[in-house]
């Protein structure tokens, strides 16, 4: 992750060489582009090979992915796949360093600079763009419950595709309304059709336009349009005024009604509606931009795409003209930041169209002539796959080459991998038991010190203290997720023992920032820290906030309980072992960090890990021995336990659950920083899964539980919302994991 960009100077004067100068460029502005559009994609694209040097940069959108708009006819009617459709905009984000948001924009205030995300709070600008396209959302009585707009593009495909499925199942009728007889609508309903068709369904399809002929550009492709939709049994209704839809019928003024399990309103572009409660310049409800695509009276803010109106040179809403702008918003956007001239965008009068006709068949039309047929289908296809490849295909970022001469071994620890965020980054077990070897055994109030989750102090009413501190290297740019997910960290090891928290002290890196921006970014934290220990209890008393190389976000936790603490040791014969969450995520996050994982996994990965585990962690109150699964592995925390407790542990490896992704990454070699010392520290007999020995960050708690309570643990687990999984067994034997 870019945090910041490093400059190193060489000079030399005679024979005398000086030594490097490397300098850390200081954050200073926040550029904000709010939604994952094409003309968005395009410009993070080009911002990680060529990033400017002092700008944050943030993308918010409602989900990990974008679908592509000229791939969606072919999704419907089943000549792509749902991953061949989406714009990862998480691996683009990594690429261009950049923070990744998951949530709606909802407001926009110019005056103080913040753009409100749903579910998130205020996101803070200097300059931002805005990418969120149209809706198809309709107006009319019923649509709301009983249809789905075409666009927003991901809505609609996921929709679809439910539709689909039952109507292939024999479940619901296939009768499918399509309101409006454009372009788009026409487009869809043959998608449709040839895609219930292909499954041996015989559809009912009807478009209902209000007008008197569908509207395609020239008379000649009508034509075409028409008689590729008679072909697929698509029938279309002109002059045909929609007063209400329901579950099962589009009503229609003066005449019979058309039958519908599945509605979808295509009629025409609409913008999002938040947007006309802003003071911005609005054109139908479309944003107002100039040539050089910022909102018009604004110098801090731009739009493109379907959600802009260019007033300078309207056109139709198009995705081309999105794709074409994108060169100029990414230099406009750098010259807002730094002060420099800004370029216009100059888009052409006539585009090509090409619009699929159901099956691998496409028309072509351009200048007023047309042409169809299944080499205009291969030619849309080369367009879409290769502007799906520019953003897939992202381009590796050079190393920088050794400067001059260096001490021995230093060109072998940079040809390996870079250093994992997370717990990925922590020093191996074998190094930190040398360490603590010489420790003097704790004494006094102290009852327990290093070696368990948590020291354990004794408290003068007889009640018991743990405390313990954790801290990650962040592992991806959002300081709000990297808080949540810190704290969650940190406070298992309380949760682990027992234990409630009680009090709190952060340490907190930043990278070398403005004032503003530092201010900016400490309300985020302390914002994400005091809303979660509100959900989970404990205070934050204070702490200690410093500037270094990267964000580093750490706590020293405290936790009370009014019985013992629960421990290592204790693990009895015939325990079940229960395991809170899956194992995987050390890999993923590597993987991430190298461009390599897939965004819903990472997506999901992250939601998992910043939940708390307080309920966990009272479901399992009654355990002989519990641990969190954090740096050193499932195998090396299940080693702690069965070393201390005198007992084997046996985990059932089929049994045990791993993150979505990370068996495949594992297998194509992808591995954390940590694994080769967690290895060596813990061998687990039985079996060689790398898995085993991933370095986990805010994992699952993993407890010996006596036999006859596991049933009752489980669905404590399930009713508070949580996951147990039986992943093994305590047996007799000299301290050892072995997998079965």
């Amino acid at each position: 992750m870019k945090d910041a960009v490093l400059q190193t100077s060489w000079e030399c004067y005679g024979q005398r060489k000086r030594k490097s100068v490397l300098r850390a460029v200081p954050l200073t502005r926040d550029l904000v582009l709010v939604g994952g559009g094409h003309a968005h994609a395009l410009v993070l694209r080009a911002w990680g090979m060529d990033p400017l040097p002092g700008a944050r940069l943030t993308v918010i959108n409602p989900g990990p992915t974008a679908p592509y708009t000229g791939m969606l006819p072919g999704h419907v009617a089943g000549h792509y796949g749902r991953d061949e459709l989406e714009i990862d905009l998480v691996r683009l984000c990594q690429h261009a360093g950049a923070r990744l948001i998951l949530g709606k924009a909802v407001a926009l205030d110019r005056v103080a600079r913040r753009i409100d995300v749903e579910g998130w709070g205020a996101v803070a600008y200097d300059v931002a763009s805005v990418d969120i396209g149209i809706t198809a959302e309709m107006d009319l009585p019923g649509f709301a419950a009983h249809g789905v707009g075409a666009k927003p593009l991901d809505v609609f495909a996921a929709r679809w595709r439910d539709f689909r499925d039952r109507a292939g199942a024999g479940d619901v009728p296939a009768e499918i309304a399509v309101i409006g007889g454009g372009v788009a609508g026409c487009e869809v309903s043959m998608a449709m059709a040839f895609a219930l068709r292909a499954r041996g369904v015989t559809p009912a399809v009807t478009v209902i336009e209000a007008g008197p002929q569908i509207t395609v550009v020239t008379n000649r492709g009508r034509e075409i349009m028409l008689e590729e939709m008679a072909a697929l049994g698509v029938k279309v209704r002109c002059d045909a005024v929609v007063e209400a839809v329901t579950a099962d019928t589009v009503r229609i003024a003066g005449q019979s009604d058309v039958a519908a399990r599945f509605t979808v309103g295509a009629a025409g572009a609409f913008a999002h509606d938040w947007l006309a409660q802003t003071d911005l310049p609005l054109v139908d409800g479309f944003i107002e931009v100039g040539s050089d695509l910022g909102v018009k009276g604004d110098e801090r803010l731009f739009a493109v795409g379907d959600c802009a109106h260019m007033a300078h040179a309207p056109r139709p809403k198009a995705g081309v003209f999105a794709v074409r702008a994108a060169p100029v918003l990414k230099h406009n956007l750098r010259a807002a930041l730094s002060g420099g001239v800004r370029r216009e965008f100059r888009p052409q009068r006539d585009y090509l169209k090409l619009i699929s006709l159901g099956g691998k068949s496409a028309m072509a039309e351009k200048f007023g002539r047309v042409f169809r047929g299944g080499l205009m289908w291969q030619w849309k296809d080369r367009i879409d796959r290769a502007f799906m490849d520019r953003l897939e295909n992202l381009p590796a970022m050079a190393v920088a080459p050794v400067p001059g001469e260096v001490a021995g071994g230093v060109r072998d620890m940079l040809a390996a991998k870079p250093l994992c965020g997370g717990c990925g980054a922590k020093v191996g077990g074998g190094v930190l038991a040398g360490a603590l070897a010489d420790v003097v055994p704790v004494e006094g109030d102290i009852l327990a010190g290093a070696g368990d989750d948590a020291a354990i102090l004794k408290g003068p009413d007889g009640t018991f203290q743990v405390i313990s501190t954790d801290h990650l290297r962040s592992f991806i740019a959002d300081p709000v997720m990297m808080t949540r997910i810190a704290l969650v960290h940190a406070l298992g090891d309380v949760w682990a023992m027992g234990a409630a928290p009680q009090a709190l002290l952060s340490s907190i890196v930043l990278p070398q920032m403005s004032p503003e921006l530092q201010a900016r970014t400490l309300e985020e934290i302390t914002r994400t820290v005091t809303g979660l220990l509100g959900e989970v209890g404990g205070q934050l008393v204070g702490g200690h906030t410093t500037m270094g190389a990267e964000l580093t976000i750490g706590f020293t936790v405290t936790g009370t309980t009014l019985g013992q603490p629960i421990t290592h040791a204790g693990a009895q014969v015939g325990d079940a072992l229960v395991l809170t969450r899956p194992i995987g995520s050390g890999v993923i996050l590597a993987a991430h960090m190298q461009g390599q994982a897939r965004g819903p996994d990472v997506t999901r990965l992250l939601e998992i890990m910043a939940q708390p585990q307080d309920r966990a962690a009272q479901a399992l109150a009654g355990a002989h021995a519990m641990t969190d699964v954090t740096g050193f592995g499932l195998a090396g925390h299940a080693l702690a336990i069965a070393r201390a407790s005198g007992v084997d542990l046996v985990l059932n490896g089929g049994d045990i659950p791993v993150y979505e992704g990370a068996r495949a990454l594992s297998a194509a070699g992808v591995a954390s920083t940590l694994l080769a010392a967690n290895r060596a520290d813990a061998p687990a007999a039985g079996s060689d899964d790398p898995l085993l020995h991933d370095p986990q960050t805010a994992g699952g708690l993993l407890a010996a539980v006596r036999s006859e309570d596991v049933a009752g643990v489980l669905e404590a687990l399930r009713v508070t919302g949580g996951e147990g999984h039986i992943i093994g067994r305590v047996e007799e034997g000299p301290g050892q994991v072995r997998v079965s």
